[in-house]
C-alpha cells in the first residue's frame, strides 16, 4: 500500500515526472518535440548557445507549445578531466566567472527566444569551481539566479516535501530501456515523489541517446495508468513552493 502522503500532487495524481533534456541538440527539435507534442507532454530543455541559435525558430514553436527553456551556462564548464572541456574547465572558474557565464546565457537565450530561463541544469552535473583549499559550490549562486537547478546522474528522486529545489536529483534517461526506468516509476507512485529524467539526443539509437522507444512505452504507461503528473521543472517547482515553506 502507498505510503501516506503530505504532498498533494495536482489532478489526484500520486507522484510527478519531468522529462528534461540538455544541450539543445538538433534531434531535440527535429525528432523529440515532436513526439512529445503528440502526447500532449511537455518538456524542459536546457540549451546550449550555439546550436539554440542555429534553430531559434523551431525553438520558438516549442515554447509556443509549452515547453520550458532553461539555462545550461554559455561556455558548459566541466572539469578538466574531460579533455573536451580543457579550456572551460571548472577547476580554473570562480565564483565571480561563474556568475558572468550564468548571466550571459540568460541574456543570449532572452536575445534568442525573448524568454529568460527559470531553472538550470549543472553541466556534467558538477557543482563546484576552483581547486583544493578554494574550491567552492556554485549552488547558493543557482540559488540566487534560479527557482532550481538540476543535476546529473543521480541515483534517486526528489522528496517535494525535503529537497532542495537548487539541487534536484537527475536520473539519466540516454541509453536505458524501461525496465530499467520502471522501478523508479513504482518508486514515486509509492513515496509520492517527484522523479526528474536528464537526456540528450532523441532517436532511435545512438550515444548519449533517450531513446524514442523508451519515451513511447513510458508516456503510455503513465497515461494509461494515471497516477503520474507530468510536467516541465518549473511547473513542478510552482506547485513545491505553493505548498511549503521555502528559507
Amino acid at each position: 500500500m502507498p505510503i501516506e502522503q503530505t504532498f498533494k500532487w495536482p489532478e489526484d495524481k500520486r507522484a510527478a515526472l519531468s522529462f528534461s533534456f540538455d544541450d539543445a541538440r538538433p534531434s531535440q527539435v527535429a525528432i523529440g518535440i515532436p513526439l512529445l507534442d503528440s502526447y500532449d507532454v511537455k518538456a524542459t530543455f536546457y540549451v546550449s548557445i550555439p546550436p539554440l541559435a542555429e534553430r531559434s525558430d523551431q525553438w520558438k514553436e516549442a515554447i509556443a507549445s509549452g515547453h520550458e527553456i532553461g539555462n545550461h551556462t554559455f561556455n558548459h564548464p566541466c572539469s578538466g578531466n574531460f579533455r573536451w572541456a580543457r579550456q572551460n574547465a571548472l577547476e580554473n572558474y570562480t565564483l565571480e566567472s561563474m556568475k558572468t557565464d550564468l548571466l550571459k546565457a540568460n541574456r543570449e537565450i532572452n536575445t534568442l527566444l525573448g524568454v529568460t530561463p527559470a531553472t538550470f541544469a549543472y553541466p556534467c552535473g558538477q557543482t563546484f569551481v576552483g581547486r583544493g583549499r578554494e574550491t567552492y559550490s556554485y549552488v547558493p549562486l543557482v540559488a540566487e539566479l534560479f527557482s532550481a537547478g538540476r543535476g546529473y546522474q543521480d541515483e534517486t528522486a526528489n522528496d517535494p516535501c525535503f529537497c532542495d529545489t537548487a539541487q534536484l536529483m537527475g536520473i539519466p534517461s540516454d541509453n536505458v530501456n524501461f525496465a530499467q526506468i520502471k522501478p523508479f516509476l513504482k518508486e514515486i507512485i509509492t513515496r509520492g515523489d517527484w522523479l526528474i529524467l536528464a537526456g540528450h539526443e532523441i532517436n532511435k539509437d545512438g550515444p548519449q541517446t533517450t531513446h524514442i522507444a523508451l519515451l513511447q512505452e513510458m508516456i503510455e504507461t503513465i497515461q494509461a495508468d494515471g497516477h503520474i503528473w507530468i510536467a516541465p521543472v518549473q511547473t513542478v517547482v510552482e506547485q513545491i513552493n505553493q505548498q511549503r515553506y521555502i528559507t
